[in-house]
């Protein structure tokens, strides 16, 4: 793709551990990816936040983000909030919040903007991406749920957790790009396992990439290799101890 600099893939590239089996070791490989490549933003699960940050707390070019109501969206509104002010409090740059996908399947669209809402307001000038988990919707559920998002405030409109049973495509950053234009940013997460699926959704209009620690080396070293630039395969060991 043109205008693209390969070697700076990382720049778009939100290194994730969010998995419900996530171990310490893909924590520290996390980190670690997002130092050697440098990616713009790592996501940790909650409890690990603290930990995330203290890590790459001298890597100023890179943000913490803080994960909210992963994976169902399902929690009442105050403690959606209650956690963002937890995660900012605790130095995260931007947070990633699950949609009430729930309510939102029920009809209760009023409900789910006032959810987002509350929680872009508690935010302040840190920025939200809603999540709008669209493996469980269909392609107009899609539209109506970007429209949502951006109306109550989001900065982005996020495409999944990576939790869910359907990946995004290609098709779904060009659906969601055709309803919210310039409104907000795309943010792709859960399918993006390979370079040229990133490139062809950065050319949709996708700007961010939720990457799983798991896909996340051999995009960042394809991307290289195709810039013809040598960087070793081996991830430098960071130091574990202390961690709890």
């Amino acid at each position: 793709m043109k205008g693209i600099d390969l070697t700076k893939i990382g720049r778009m590239m939100d290194v994730s551990a969010v998995r419900t089996d996530v171990t310490m070791e893909e924590v520290d490989k996390m980190i670690d990816i997002v130092i050697k490549y440098d990616c713009i933003c790592a996501s940790p699960m909650p409890w690990i936040t603290k930990y995330t940050i203290d890590r790459l707390a001298d890597v100023s070019d890179a943000v913490v983000t803080g994960v909210v109501s992963f994976p169902a969206g399902a929690e009442t509104t105050a403690i959606k909030i209650a956690t963002a002010k937890e995660m900012i409090g605790l130095g995260c740059k931007e947070l990633d919040m699950v949609m009430n996908v729930s309510a939102f399947k029920s009809g209760g669209y009023k409900l789910v903007e006032e959810d987002i809402k509350a929680v872009v307001d508690a935010a302040g000038e840190v920025p939200v991406k809603s999540i709008i988990e669209i493996c469980y919707l269909t392609d107009d559920e899609i539209k109506k749920a970007s429209e949502i998002a951006v109306k109550a405030g989001v900065a982005y409109v996020k495409t999944g957790t990576g939790w869910g049973p359907k990946p995004t495509t290609v098709d779904t950053i060009k659906i969601i790009k055709e309803i919210i234009g310039d409104g907000a940013f795309i943010k792709a997460a859960g399918g993006v396992r390979d370079l040229d699926t990133l490139l062809e959704m950065k050319n949709a209009g996708c700007d961010r990439f939720g990457i799983g620690v798991r896909s996340a080396v051999s995009i960042l070293q394809e991307a290289y290799e195709r810039a013809g630039v040598k960087i070793s395969d081996s991830l430098e060991g960071i130091n574990k101890t202390d961690r709890y």
